[in-house]
């Protein structure tokens, strides 16, 4: 299997093998508009589940409980406060989270003491903590200014060392599509959006933008001096290098979702730690969204902001024409080869030979190799009428007259082989 894998990266970096990357552009776009019409219906209809941090209130922790159910804790809330409906998790094996609405101190006290008694474990089991909302009006302000700052300082950093602009722009368009890709598979699965899942979003940017860079390096290495030649097209490179990095952005993809994946599967499954399990998450579909969009999206993106520039233009244009020439002359020269091929196969074959005289499979003069005196004149050859009558011998009815063998002209072997067989003994 790696032997395989291994010589299929070797023939796409060597051009053996094409996966039509650019070509089929196209098809990828829908393939990723379907994907995000698709999660952005399903996050619509499941609506976001934001943490504590961004809408405040009070959260109540709950350690050593031996039975983790969670209908205690629901029936103590809604005790106090009937409009309320919890958000209650199971942490790790033995741990209860318990958020509810903004409450005061004595509020706060008073369902803390019974969660202690529901669950039957002392009083000091039970932590609360109080997000106001100030506080947490303030984190979302923050977050969203570092992502738009974010943004703005990488796709200048793009523009200058790509010294074109929209190099940046198709890398900010992939971006786009893993972070709409992501944050809708989180929505979808319904996790709590938390600070922690900022961090994991901040970080597939990163990730993404690191893969998309890669491989626009490799275009750029590819389409040095692309105008000095007439043989392939901005397109074409551009494709060879998404190929060419193919395999690599599999290889490391791969590498660094191992990890995540089992720091995923302990958070969630095992120890049951948010924090764990919000970064891990936005991770694991970041780093599969942002794999395929640098290597499926923005290179189409890069040739259809690019196609338009008068240069690669001009360029394209005279590179079709001359493979149209070329493939006008391979045509050509097809059909003049089947022409030539019908005709000689309705010719003789004396004909398809040519006739020629100096061609020795070919007979031409039967007549004269059996008549050594073919060079002489017909008036001059001994016919069996002539020496018939100088012996005075009737001349045979199947030689006719004389004026009849002189116009046949019989070889003179047959002549003299019939005039023994006549004479007989004399």
């Amino acid at each position: 299997m790696t032997a395989t894998f291994s010589r299929f990266g070797n023939d796409l970096h060597a051009g053996r093998r094409t996966v039509p990357i650019v070509t089929r552009r196209r098809t990828w776009y829908l393939i990723s508009l379907a994907i995000v019409v698709l999660l952005a219906i399903g996050s619509v209809v499941r609506g976001p589940n934001l943490g504590i941090e961004f809408t405040g209130g009070s959260e109540f922790q709950i350690a050593g409980v031996a039975d983790t159910e969670q209908t205690s804790a629901r029936d103590v809330v809604r005790e106090h406060l009937p409009d309320n409906e919890p958000k209650i998790t199971v942490l790790g094996q033995d741990t209860m989270r318990v958020q509810t609405e903004q409450l005061d101190s004595v509020e706060t006290a008073t369902i803390a003491g019974d969660l202690a008694e529901a669950y039957g474990v002392s009083s000091e089991s039970v932590s609360t903590s109080y997000i106001g909302p100030v506080w947490s009006g303030d984190v979302t302000q923050k977050m969203l200014r570092g992502v738009i700052v974010f943004l703005a300082l990488v796709a200048g950093m793009m523009a200058l060392y790509f010294r074109n602009l929209k190099s940046s722009l198709a890398a900010m368009g992939a971006l786009l599509h893993d972070m709409l890709v992501t944050a809708g598979v989180y929505l979808v699965v319904g996790l709590e959006i938390t600070p922690g899942t900022v961090i994991g979003f901040l970080t597939v940017m990163g990730y993404s933008l690191y893969d998309t860079i890669v491989v626009f390096d490799k275009v750029r290495e590819n389409t040095a001096g692309l105008t000095s030649q007439r043989r392939t097209t901005y397109a074409d490179q551009v494709q060879r290098a998404a190929n060419q990095t193919l395999v690599r952005s599999i290889n490391t993809s791969v590498v660094a979702l191992l990890p995540v994946g089992s720091i995923l599967v302990i958070g969630a499954l095992i120890l049951g730690a948010g924090t764990l399990k919000d970064i891990s998450l936005a991770l694991f579909i970041g780093i599969i969204a942002g794999t395929y969009s640098s290597v499926f999206l923005a290179p189409g993106f890069l040739v259809d902001l690019r196609r338009g520039e008068p240069e690669l233009a001009e360029h394209t244009e005279k590179v079709l024409r001359a493979r149209r020439g070329a493939e006008d002359e391979s045509s050509g020269a097809a059909a003049r080869g089947g022409r030539r091929a019908s005709s000689i196969s309705r010719t003789p074959a004396g004909e398809a030979a040519g006739d020629s005289d100096e061609d020795p499979d070919v007979d031409t003069g039967s007549d004269t190799a059996e008549s050594p005196d073919s060079s002489e004149s017909p008036d001059s050859a001994e016919s069996p009428d002539s020496e018939a009558v100088a012996a005075g011998d009737t001349v045979p009815e199947q030689f006719g007259s004389s004026a009849d063998a002189t116009r046949g002209r019989q070889p003179r072997r047959a002549t003299r082989r019939h005039r023994t067989t006549e004479r007989g003994p004399r």
